[in-house]
């Protein structure tokens, strides 16, 4: 159970860490009030907690697909405030495409773990185990957050720039493909063909595959409309951030 704790709170916390550490850096980068943080992490982590009270009620929505819908909205809402950001001309960078990115993203990742955590409450043999694990799972993934925003920070500003940019990318991609994945889960959206199939060579509940899954997205059997996606959101963000000055602006004010 320890070890089963500590994956799935580190596989939910790293989603989480990575966005925020990037995004964060991303603002930094460009001189941007860091105020919005704050607020972006209290606001997600009562949304967290308000999503989890009421889940029995959410999951009865939609013919009894209501988590997988909306999941899928959160997940595409934060595809589309990364666009936002990457569409915007560096000159006009505003904080508030990162303050929905993480809040959003905040919500979903943490009602994961309060949901599992919630089945524990009434069980005080197994609580302390869980406990531990939670903090584990959280302490290394707030870990590999923090050792992410000191390397892009950390790197001459050009090339630190190149590599956010690449990640909210990759990021942006992979909300989109897991959005199109909770659709076909809920039946809103054909499976459609299987493009590959790597689980020989990479599980997705290994940890490589779980760290792969929480930085790009890995996925061992995708469909066609889920890599469709992904490529798409993908490459039009790459092309924003190309038609973007290299160097940052100017300071900014806050959300």
């Amino acid at each position: 159970m320890l070890l089963t704790t500590v994956v799935l709170v580190l596989r939910e916390m790293l989603e989480a860490a990575l966005i925020v550490s990037v995004l964060l850096g991303w603002s930094v980068l460009h001189g941007r009030s860091r105020r919005w943080i704050g607020v972006a992490l209290v606001t997600g982590i009562a949304g967290a907690a308000v999503y989890a009270v009421n889940a029995a009620a959410v999951s009865e929505w939609f013919d009894y697909v209501g988590m997988e819908v909306v999941n899928a909205a959160m997940q595409f809402a934060v595809c589309t405030a990364l666009l936002v950001l990457a569409a915007r001309p560096a000159a006009r960078a505003a904080t508030w495409p990162m303050l929905v990115a993480v809040s959003l993203a905040v919500v979903r990742e943490g009602f994961e773990i309060l949901l599992y955590l919630s089945g524990f409450v009434a069980d005080r043999g197994a609580w302390s185990t869980v406990a531990l694990g939670s903090a584990l799972g959280a302490g290394i993934g707030i870990s590999a957050g923090a050792l992410l925003f000191y390397l892009v920070v950390g790197l001459r500003r050009v090339r630190a720039l190149r590599v956010a940019e690449l990640l909210i990318a990759l990021f942006a991609g992979n909300m989109a493909a897991q959005g199109v994945l909770l659709l076909i889960q809920a039946d809103w959206i054909p499976g459609g063909v299987q493009v590959w199939n790597t689980a020989g060579l990479l599980a997705e509940d290994s940890v490589l595959g779980q760290l792969l899954y929480a930085l790009i997205g890995y996925e061992a059997t995708p469909s066609i409309w889920q890599v469709t996606a992904y490529a798409g959101v993908f490459c039009l963000l790459f092309v924003f951030f190309l038609r973007r000055p290299t160097r940052a602006d100017g300071n900014g004010s806050g959300p």
